[in-house]
């Protein structure tokens, strides 16, 4: 089926309602309404304008033995992948809790720090990052946002986990640079520029390092989190984790090790899949694990669908209908198109190119699913081969990635970090998310505009 012609004005009309549904989830709180109501209204509004614009391919799908399926065009532009690893993620977590694992992992680590607040900090920051690199970001933020909450609620100290989910889901994207599979984009653009595994893991390993250090350390001033200093307040916090049982909430030892085996298994799983390839995809693989652990509770697994986030699979689900509309309105082409005029920079000054390139992925990834528009500008690089600087790649590897901290649907784990912030009753609407992290935002890109300039040329190439 051939690709519809697409004016000039309406591109400019559907991209008019892309900029609408963004001031809209900014003003949610004004309006009173959920992101998934926003999304959906501007998902029927989109798909009802694109009919009369006659901008989709309706019709039916032909699947590979040529048979035709009815399945809606707007059921065909929705990620399932993306919403069966949410699904099965959150069942997966859900019920694994329920077993006493991540109070044991919590319990431990506390008291590991020895209930110094700071310490505590840096090891869910490291350990959020190591988990984003190791499975998806969205995974990661719902493990260890589990873990904060349920640490600093035997630490009582509450009142600092708002300073910790918004770090660890910033530290989310961070994480994300740190190998060749570690998100979407870096598959895509690494591919297309040929880079390797272990070529991709030396050129961001260092920056990773140095961000995670920052934002971390920025963090801690942010949110007043700071190293206990008397010899008093060492003594009482000791005292206090002293008393702290991991075995409490452990109701079956037998339930505990194979939860802890199911953990294991389902991190294995997903750091392999770049190894396994998967017939049926991630999104399979977290549901299978999802109901293996719903076997425990057959009885009374519709207490954990109760509990599922429906607003924040919704939101999703909405939100790539949209996405989808918008890319068949020709708008992430228009994007692409203004962003190929920004690397022709590099002609009047060495590096403008490339830092603006960066910049304007990362402002455009906050907005906008990073995925479609890793892969539009891997196309506009692979055809300017060869690449009068192969800095640009790069650019655009970090700039996909590091934009979804501008915002709270700049990327799925920004999302479920506001999503557990409700969860536990912090408040956090669209603009103040975007007041608190624009300091950590804005320092992570400028480093990573310096770093792709001035180090990434330094490190060797294998």
């Amino acid at each position: 089926m051939h690709e519809a012609h697409v004016s000039l004005g309406t591109t400019l009309f559907f991209f008019a309602l892309l900029g609408a549904m963004v001031l809209a989830l900014a003003f949610e709180e004004k309006l009173h309404a959920k992101k998934s109501v926003i999304t959906g209204f501007f998902a029927v509004v989109s798909l009802a304008a694109a009919e009369i614009f006659g901008i989709l391919p309706f019709g039916p799908l032909v699947n590979v033995f040529g048979e035709e399926l009815p399945i809606p065009v707007y059921i065909q532009g929705i990620d399932w992948g993306v919403i069966a690893i949410i699904l099965g993620s959150s069942l997966f977590v859900d019920v694994t809790s329920k077993s006493g694992l991540f109070t044991w992992v919590a319990i431990k680590l506390t008291k590991k720090s020895g209930g110094d607040p700071l310490i505590l900090l840096i090891f869910y920051g490291l350990l959020t990052v190591m988990f984003s690199a190791l499975l998806n970001n969205v995974t990661a933020m719902i493990i260890i946002g589990s873990l904060s909450a349920v640490s600093l609620e035997k630490l009582d100290q509450r009142e600092r986990l708002l300073g910790f989910l918004l770090v660890e889901g910033l530290l989310t994207n961070v994480g994300g640079l740190l190998t060749l599979i570690s998100s979407v984009p870096n598959i895509i653009v690494g591919q297309t520029a040929g880079i390797s595994f272990i070529d991709f893991f030396i050129k961001a390993a260092p920056y990773v390092l140095v961000a995670t250090a920052a934002t971390l350390f920025m963090g801690a001033r942010a949110f007043g989190i700071h190293r206990l200093k008397s010899a008093k307040e060492k003594k009482l916090a000791a005292e206090h984790v002293a008393g702290f049982d991991e075995r409490d909430g452990i109701g079956s030892r037998g339930f505990f090790a194979f939860g802890a085996i199911m953990l294991v298994l389902f991190i294995a799983a997903i750091a392999l899949s770049s190894v396994l390839h998967y017939p049926l995809g991630m999104g399979f693989v977290a549901m299978a694990f999802g109901v293996i652990m719903l076997l425990r509770f057959k009885s009374t697994a519709d207490a954990f669908y109760r509990a599922l986030d429906w607003d924040l699979l919704l939101f999703f689900v909405f939100l790539f209908v949209v996405i989808n509309v918008m890319e068949h309105a020709q708008v992430l082409a228009l994007i692409g198109h203004g962003l190929g005029a920004v690397i022709a920079l590099n002609e009047l000054v060495d590096g403008a190119g490339t830092a603006a390139t960066l910049v304007s992925s990362a402002a455009v990834s906050s907005v906008t699913d990073n995925i479609p528009l890793a892969a539009m500008l891997a196309r506009i690089l692979h055809g300017m081969e060869p690449l009068g600087d192969s800095r640009l790649w790069w650019s655009v590897i970090f700039g996909a990635n590091l934009g979804g901290n501008l915002t709270p649907i700049g990327s799925a784990s920004t999302v479920v970090a506001v999503t557990l912030m409700h969860k536990y009753g912090l408040k956090m609407s669209f603009m103040r998310f975007v007041r608190m992290a624009a300091g950590f935002a804005i320092l992570q890109i400028l480093l990573a505009v310096l770093y792709v300039l001035f180090i990434v040329p330094l490190l060797p190439s294998v």
